[in-house]
């Protein structure tokens, strides 16, 4: 927007931001994003890519200035502009603002932890399966960093000004480090270093914590579905869990293609010793002929579908690529799943050819 950009050569304002409903306000600079700026301020606004892609952040202008940076269509349409909704991701603060937000949980907006930027260097780059790899970063400066069981960060590309974002799977409560499970795609920027083996010692720039993926306070049944490596926020709750000695009733339904596809699956044994009321369920959707498997065959979702009774009584959380995510909230609603107690975190590639 070259309107935004002849604006911020000038002298950068601060300005105030008034959510409605939620009657919650916080200070902008005008060189940063009004979903920056909340995440400064430790506020958890929802949100999705932070890259205008998605529209997990659309909300409604009610009064005030703004310029928005470039950004998709898809997330935003030119009549939805037109009418007055921005993307808090792309958008700048010109005065004060008034916005009503859409997307809104009112558990997480004050629950935030204000986003840092770490210092690491790579302790473990290795295969845990044909294309999942484990990568284990040692926090430099600061050598601490807190953050909620299922947020991610962002792992800027060595050389780059590009970024990609990994969810945690270890817990806050993991000393000086931080654990991640990375799928690797054909042309992959950063799946493509893992894979050539990024060396022990390398230094990698992290920003974070981000996201709303985080285990809400319930006495609820809990299950869970994943795909991939899906798989990390959710061993990341599900380990938090067992530390904090919250065994509620849940499920874990794992889908993967072949058998060969399953990784960590020693560790999950392990964590069901600390949580009884722990069923983990792996799903293979491309079972071999007489490869012996005598577990669940067929799309997680359809496993799901067959095992589960009616989901009025439970807390669901889905992480894994979008298709997953689609097709398995509409089987939970089927069930009488509450949309409102659906929590997910969609794994998008960026271009189409990376994590």
């Amino acid at each position: 927007n070259p309107r935004c950009e002849e604006r911020r050569d000038k002298v950068s304002e601060t300005h105030r931001v008034h959510f409605d409903p939620v009657g919650l306000e916080i200070e902008v600079d005008e060189d940063e994003t009004v979903l920056d700026g909340a995440f400064r301020q430790g506020v958890m606004l929802m949100h999705g890519c932070k890259e205008g892609q998605c529209s997990a952040c659309k909300s409604f202008l009610i009064e005030g200035d703004i310029d928005m940076e470039k950004y998709s269509t898809f997330a935003l349409a030119d009549y939805e502009s037109e009418e007055g909704y921005i993307l808090l991701c792309r958008t700048h603060a010109y005065s004060d603002l008034q916005i009503e937000l859409i997307n809104y949980d009112e558990e997480m907006l004050k629950s935030g932890i204000p986003i840092q930027e770490l210092a690491t260097t790579v302790r473990v780059n290795e295969a845990l399966t044909h294309d999942i790899r484990r990568l284990v970063l040692d926090l430099v400066e600061p050598r601490e960093v807190a953050f909620l069981p299922g947020q991610y960060v962002d792992i800027t590309i060595p050389g780059t000004t590009s970024h990609r974002s990994f969810s945690m799977a270890n817990p806050p409560t993991a000393d000086n480090e931080l654990e991640f499970f990375i799928k690797c795609y054909p042309g992959g920027h950063f799946s493509g270093l893992l894979e050539e083996g990024l060396p022990v010692g390398q230094e990698l720039a992290v920003k974070g914590p981000y996201g709303t993926f985080v285990l809400r306070e319930s006495t609820a049944r809990l299950i869970f579905i994943g795909g991939g490596a899906g798989m990390a926020p959710i061993v990341s709750l599900l380990t938090a869990m067992a530390e904090q000695g919250i065994d509620r009733p849940a499920t874990y339904y794992y889908g993967a293609r072949t058998e060969a596809d399953l990784f960590h699956l020693a560790e999950l044994a392990a964590l069901g010793e600390h949580l009884p009321s722990l069923s983990f369920v792996p799903a293979l959707s491309h079972d071999l002929p007489d490869s012996g498997w005598t577990g669940e065959t067929g799309f997680v979702t359809d496993v799901l579908d067959r095992s589960e009774g009616d989901l009025a009584d439970a807390d669901l959380y889905l992480c894994g690529p979008p298709p997953m995510i689609d097709a398995a909230i509409a089987v939970l609603v089927a069930k009488g799943a509450d949309e409102k107690r659906i929590f997910f975190d969609k794994f998008t590639t960026t271009a189409g050819s990376e994590e």
